[in-house]
């Protein structure tokens, strides 16, 4: 393997790691962040924790795909993929921040802003990968093709289901006067505030979200890993790498 592409590998086998112990950790002790609802009446179950387990592994896939994205751009000089190789992860950065404004808060239009962040972070993502599919080897396209058809689903999900629901959970508490807490009131009732529920009535809204997430997507973030450079640079790399060896052949 060229040594750049083993490093690749190894940051992607890093950043994998922490994402998918990050989603088995909210897997057990699943958080519905603004209600402050679990399953377990322990600390490591409070939002607190919850949200800061995300927001480290979401920003970790968030870089995996920068990573990639970069390394494509570099592989066809793509400039499309290069822009969203660089934009992605401040995109995500900044989606991590408005999901904390709403979890602080308990206003869903943080939410909305959330995932409408990750739904124009990953058609950036598809568009890239489309855009650089004829010019990889044939042995390569497949995978990127079932990226690009999962990351379809996804926009469609976020802007067709996600973000509505949140968006009409706003205007209901916008409707019923809801009163907003401050950041600082909201980083108070986060720390201790827990409320254990394990009725369907209160989870069902967030399962297929949580089930897609805690599976697919952390299947995708490993197959990242083994992603490699799809075209010429590789071949050079490869070539570079392999070098020295045949001379010491040739010497011998």
């Amino acid at each position: 393997m060229p040594v750049d592409a083993f490093a690749r590998c190894r940051i992607q086998l890093a950043l994998s790691g922490v994402y998918v112990l990050g989603c088995a950790f909210r897997s057990v002790l699943p958080v519905y962040d603004i209600p402050r609802l679990g399953l377990f009446d322990t600390w490591l179950s409070s939002v607190m924790v919850g949200r800061s387990v995300a927001t480290i592994a979401e920003l970790c896939f968030a870089a995996q795909w920068a990573v990639m994205l970069n390394a494509t751009a570099r592989s066809t000089g793509s400039a499309f993929a290069r822009i969203a190789s660089l934009a992605i992860l401040p995109l995500i950065a900044t989606a991590e921040v408005c999901s904390w404004t709403a979890v602080l808060t308990t206003s869903n239009l943080g939410h909305i802003a959330e995932n409408s962040l990750w739904g124009v972070s990953a058609a950036l993502g598809v568009v890239a990968i489309a855009a650089i599919i004829p010019r990889c080897a044939a042995a390569r396209r497949p995978a990127m093709i079932a990226w690009c058809v999962a990351g379809t689903l996804y926009v469609a999900f976020m802007f067709r289901f996600d973000v509505p629901t949140y968006s009409g959970r706003w205007a209901a508490d916008q409707a019923a006067g809801k009163h907003y807490l401050t950041l600082a009131q909201g980083l108070a009732d986060v720390s201790h505030r827990r409320v254990v529920s394990y009725r369907w009535e209160d989870w069902k809204t967030e399962v297929l979200w949580m089930s897609a997430y805690f599976s697919a997507a952390v299947w995708i973030s490993i197959s990242l890993i083994q992603a490699q450079v799809p075209t010429a640079v590789l071949a050079k790399e490869e070539a570079a790498l392999l070098r020295p060896a045949r001379r010491l052949r040739v010497e011998s």
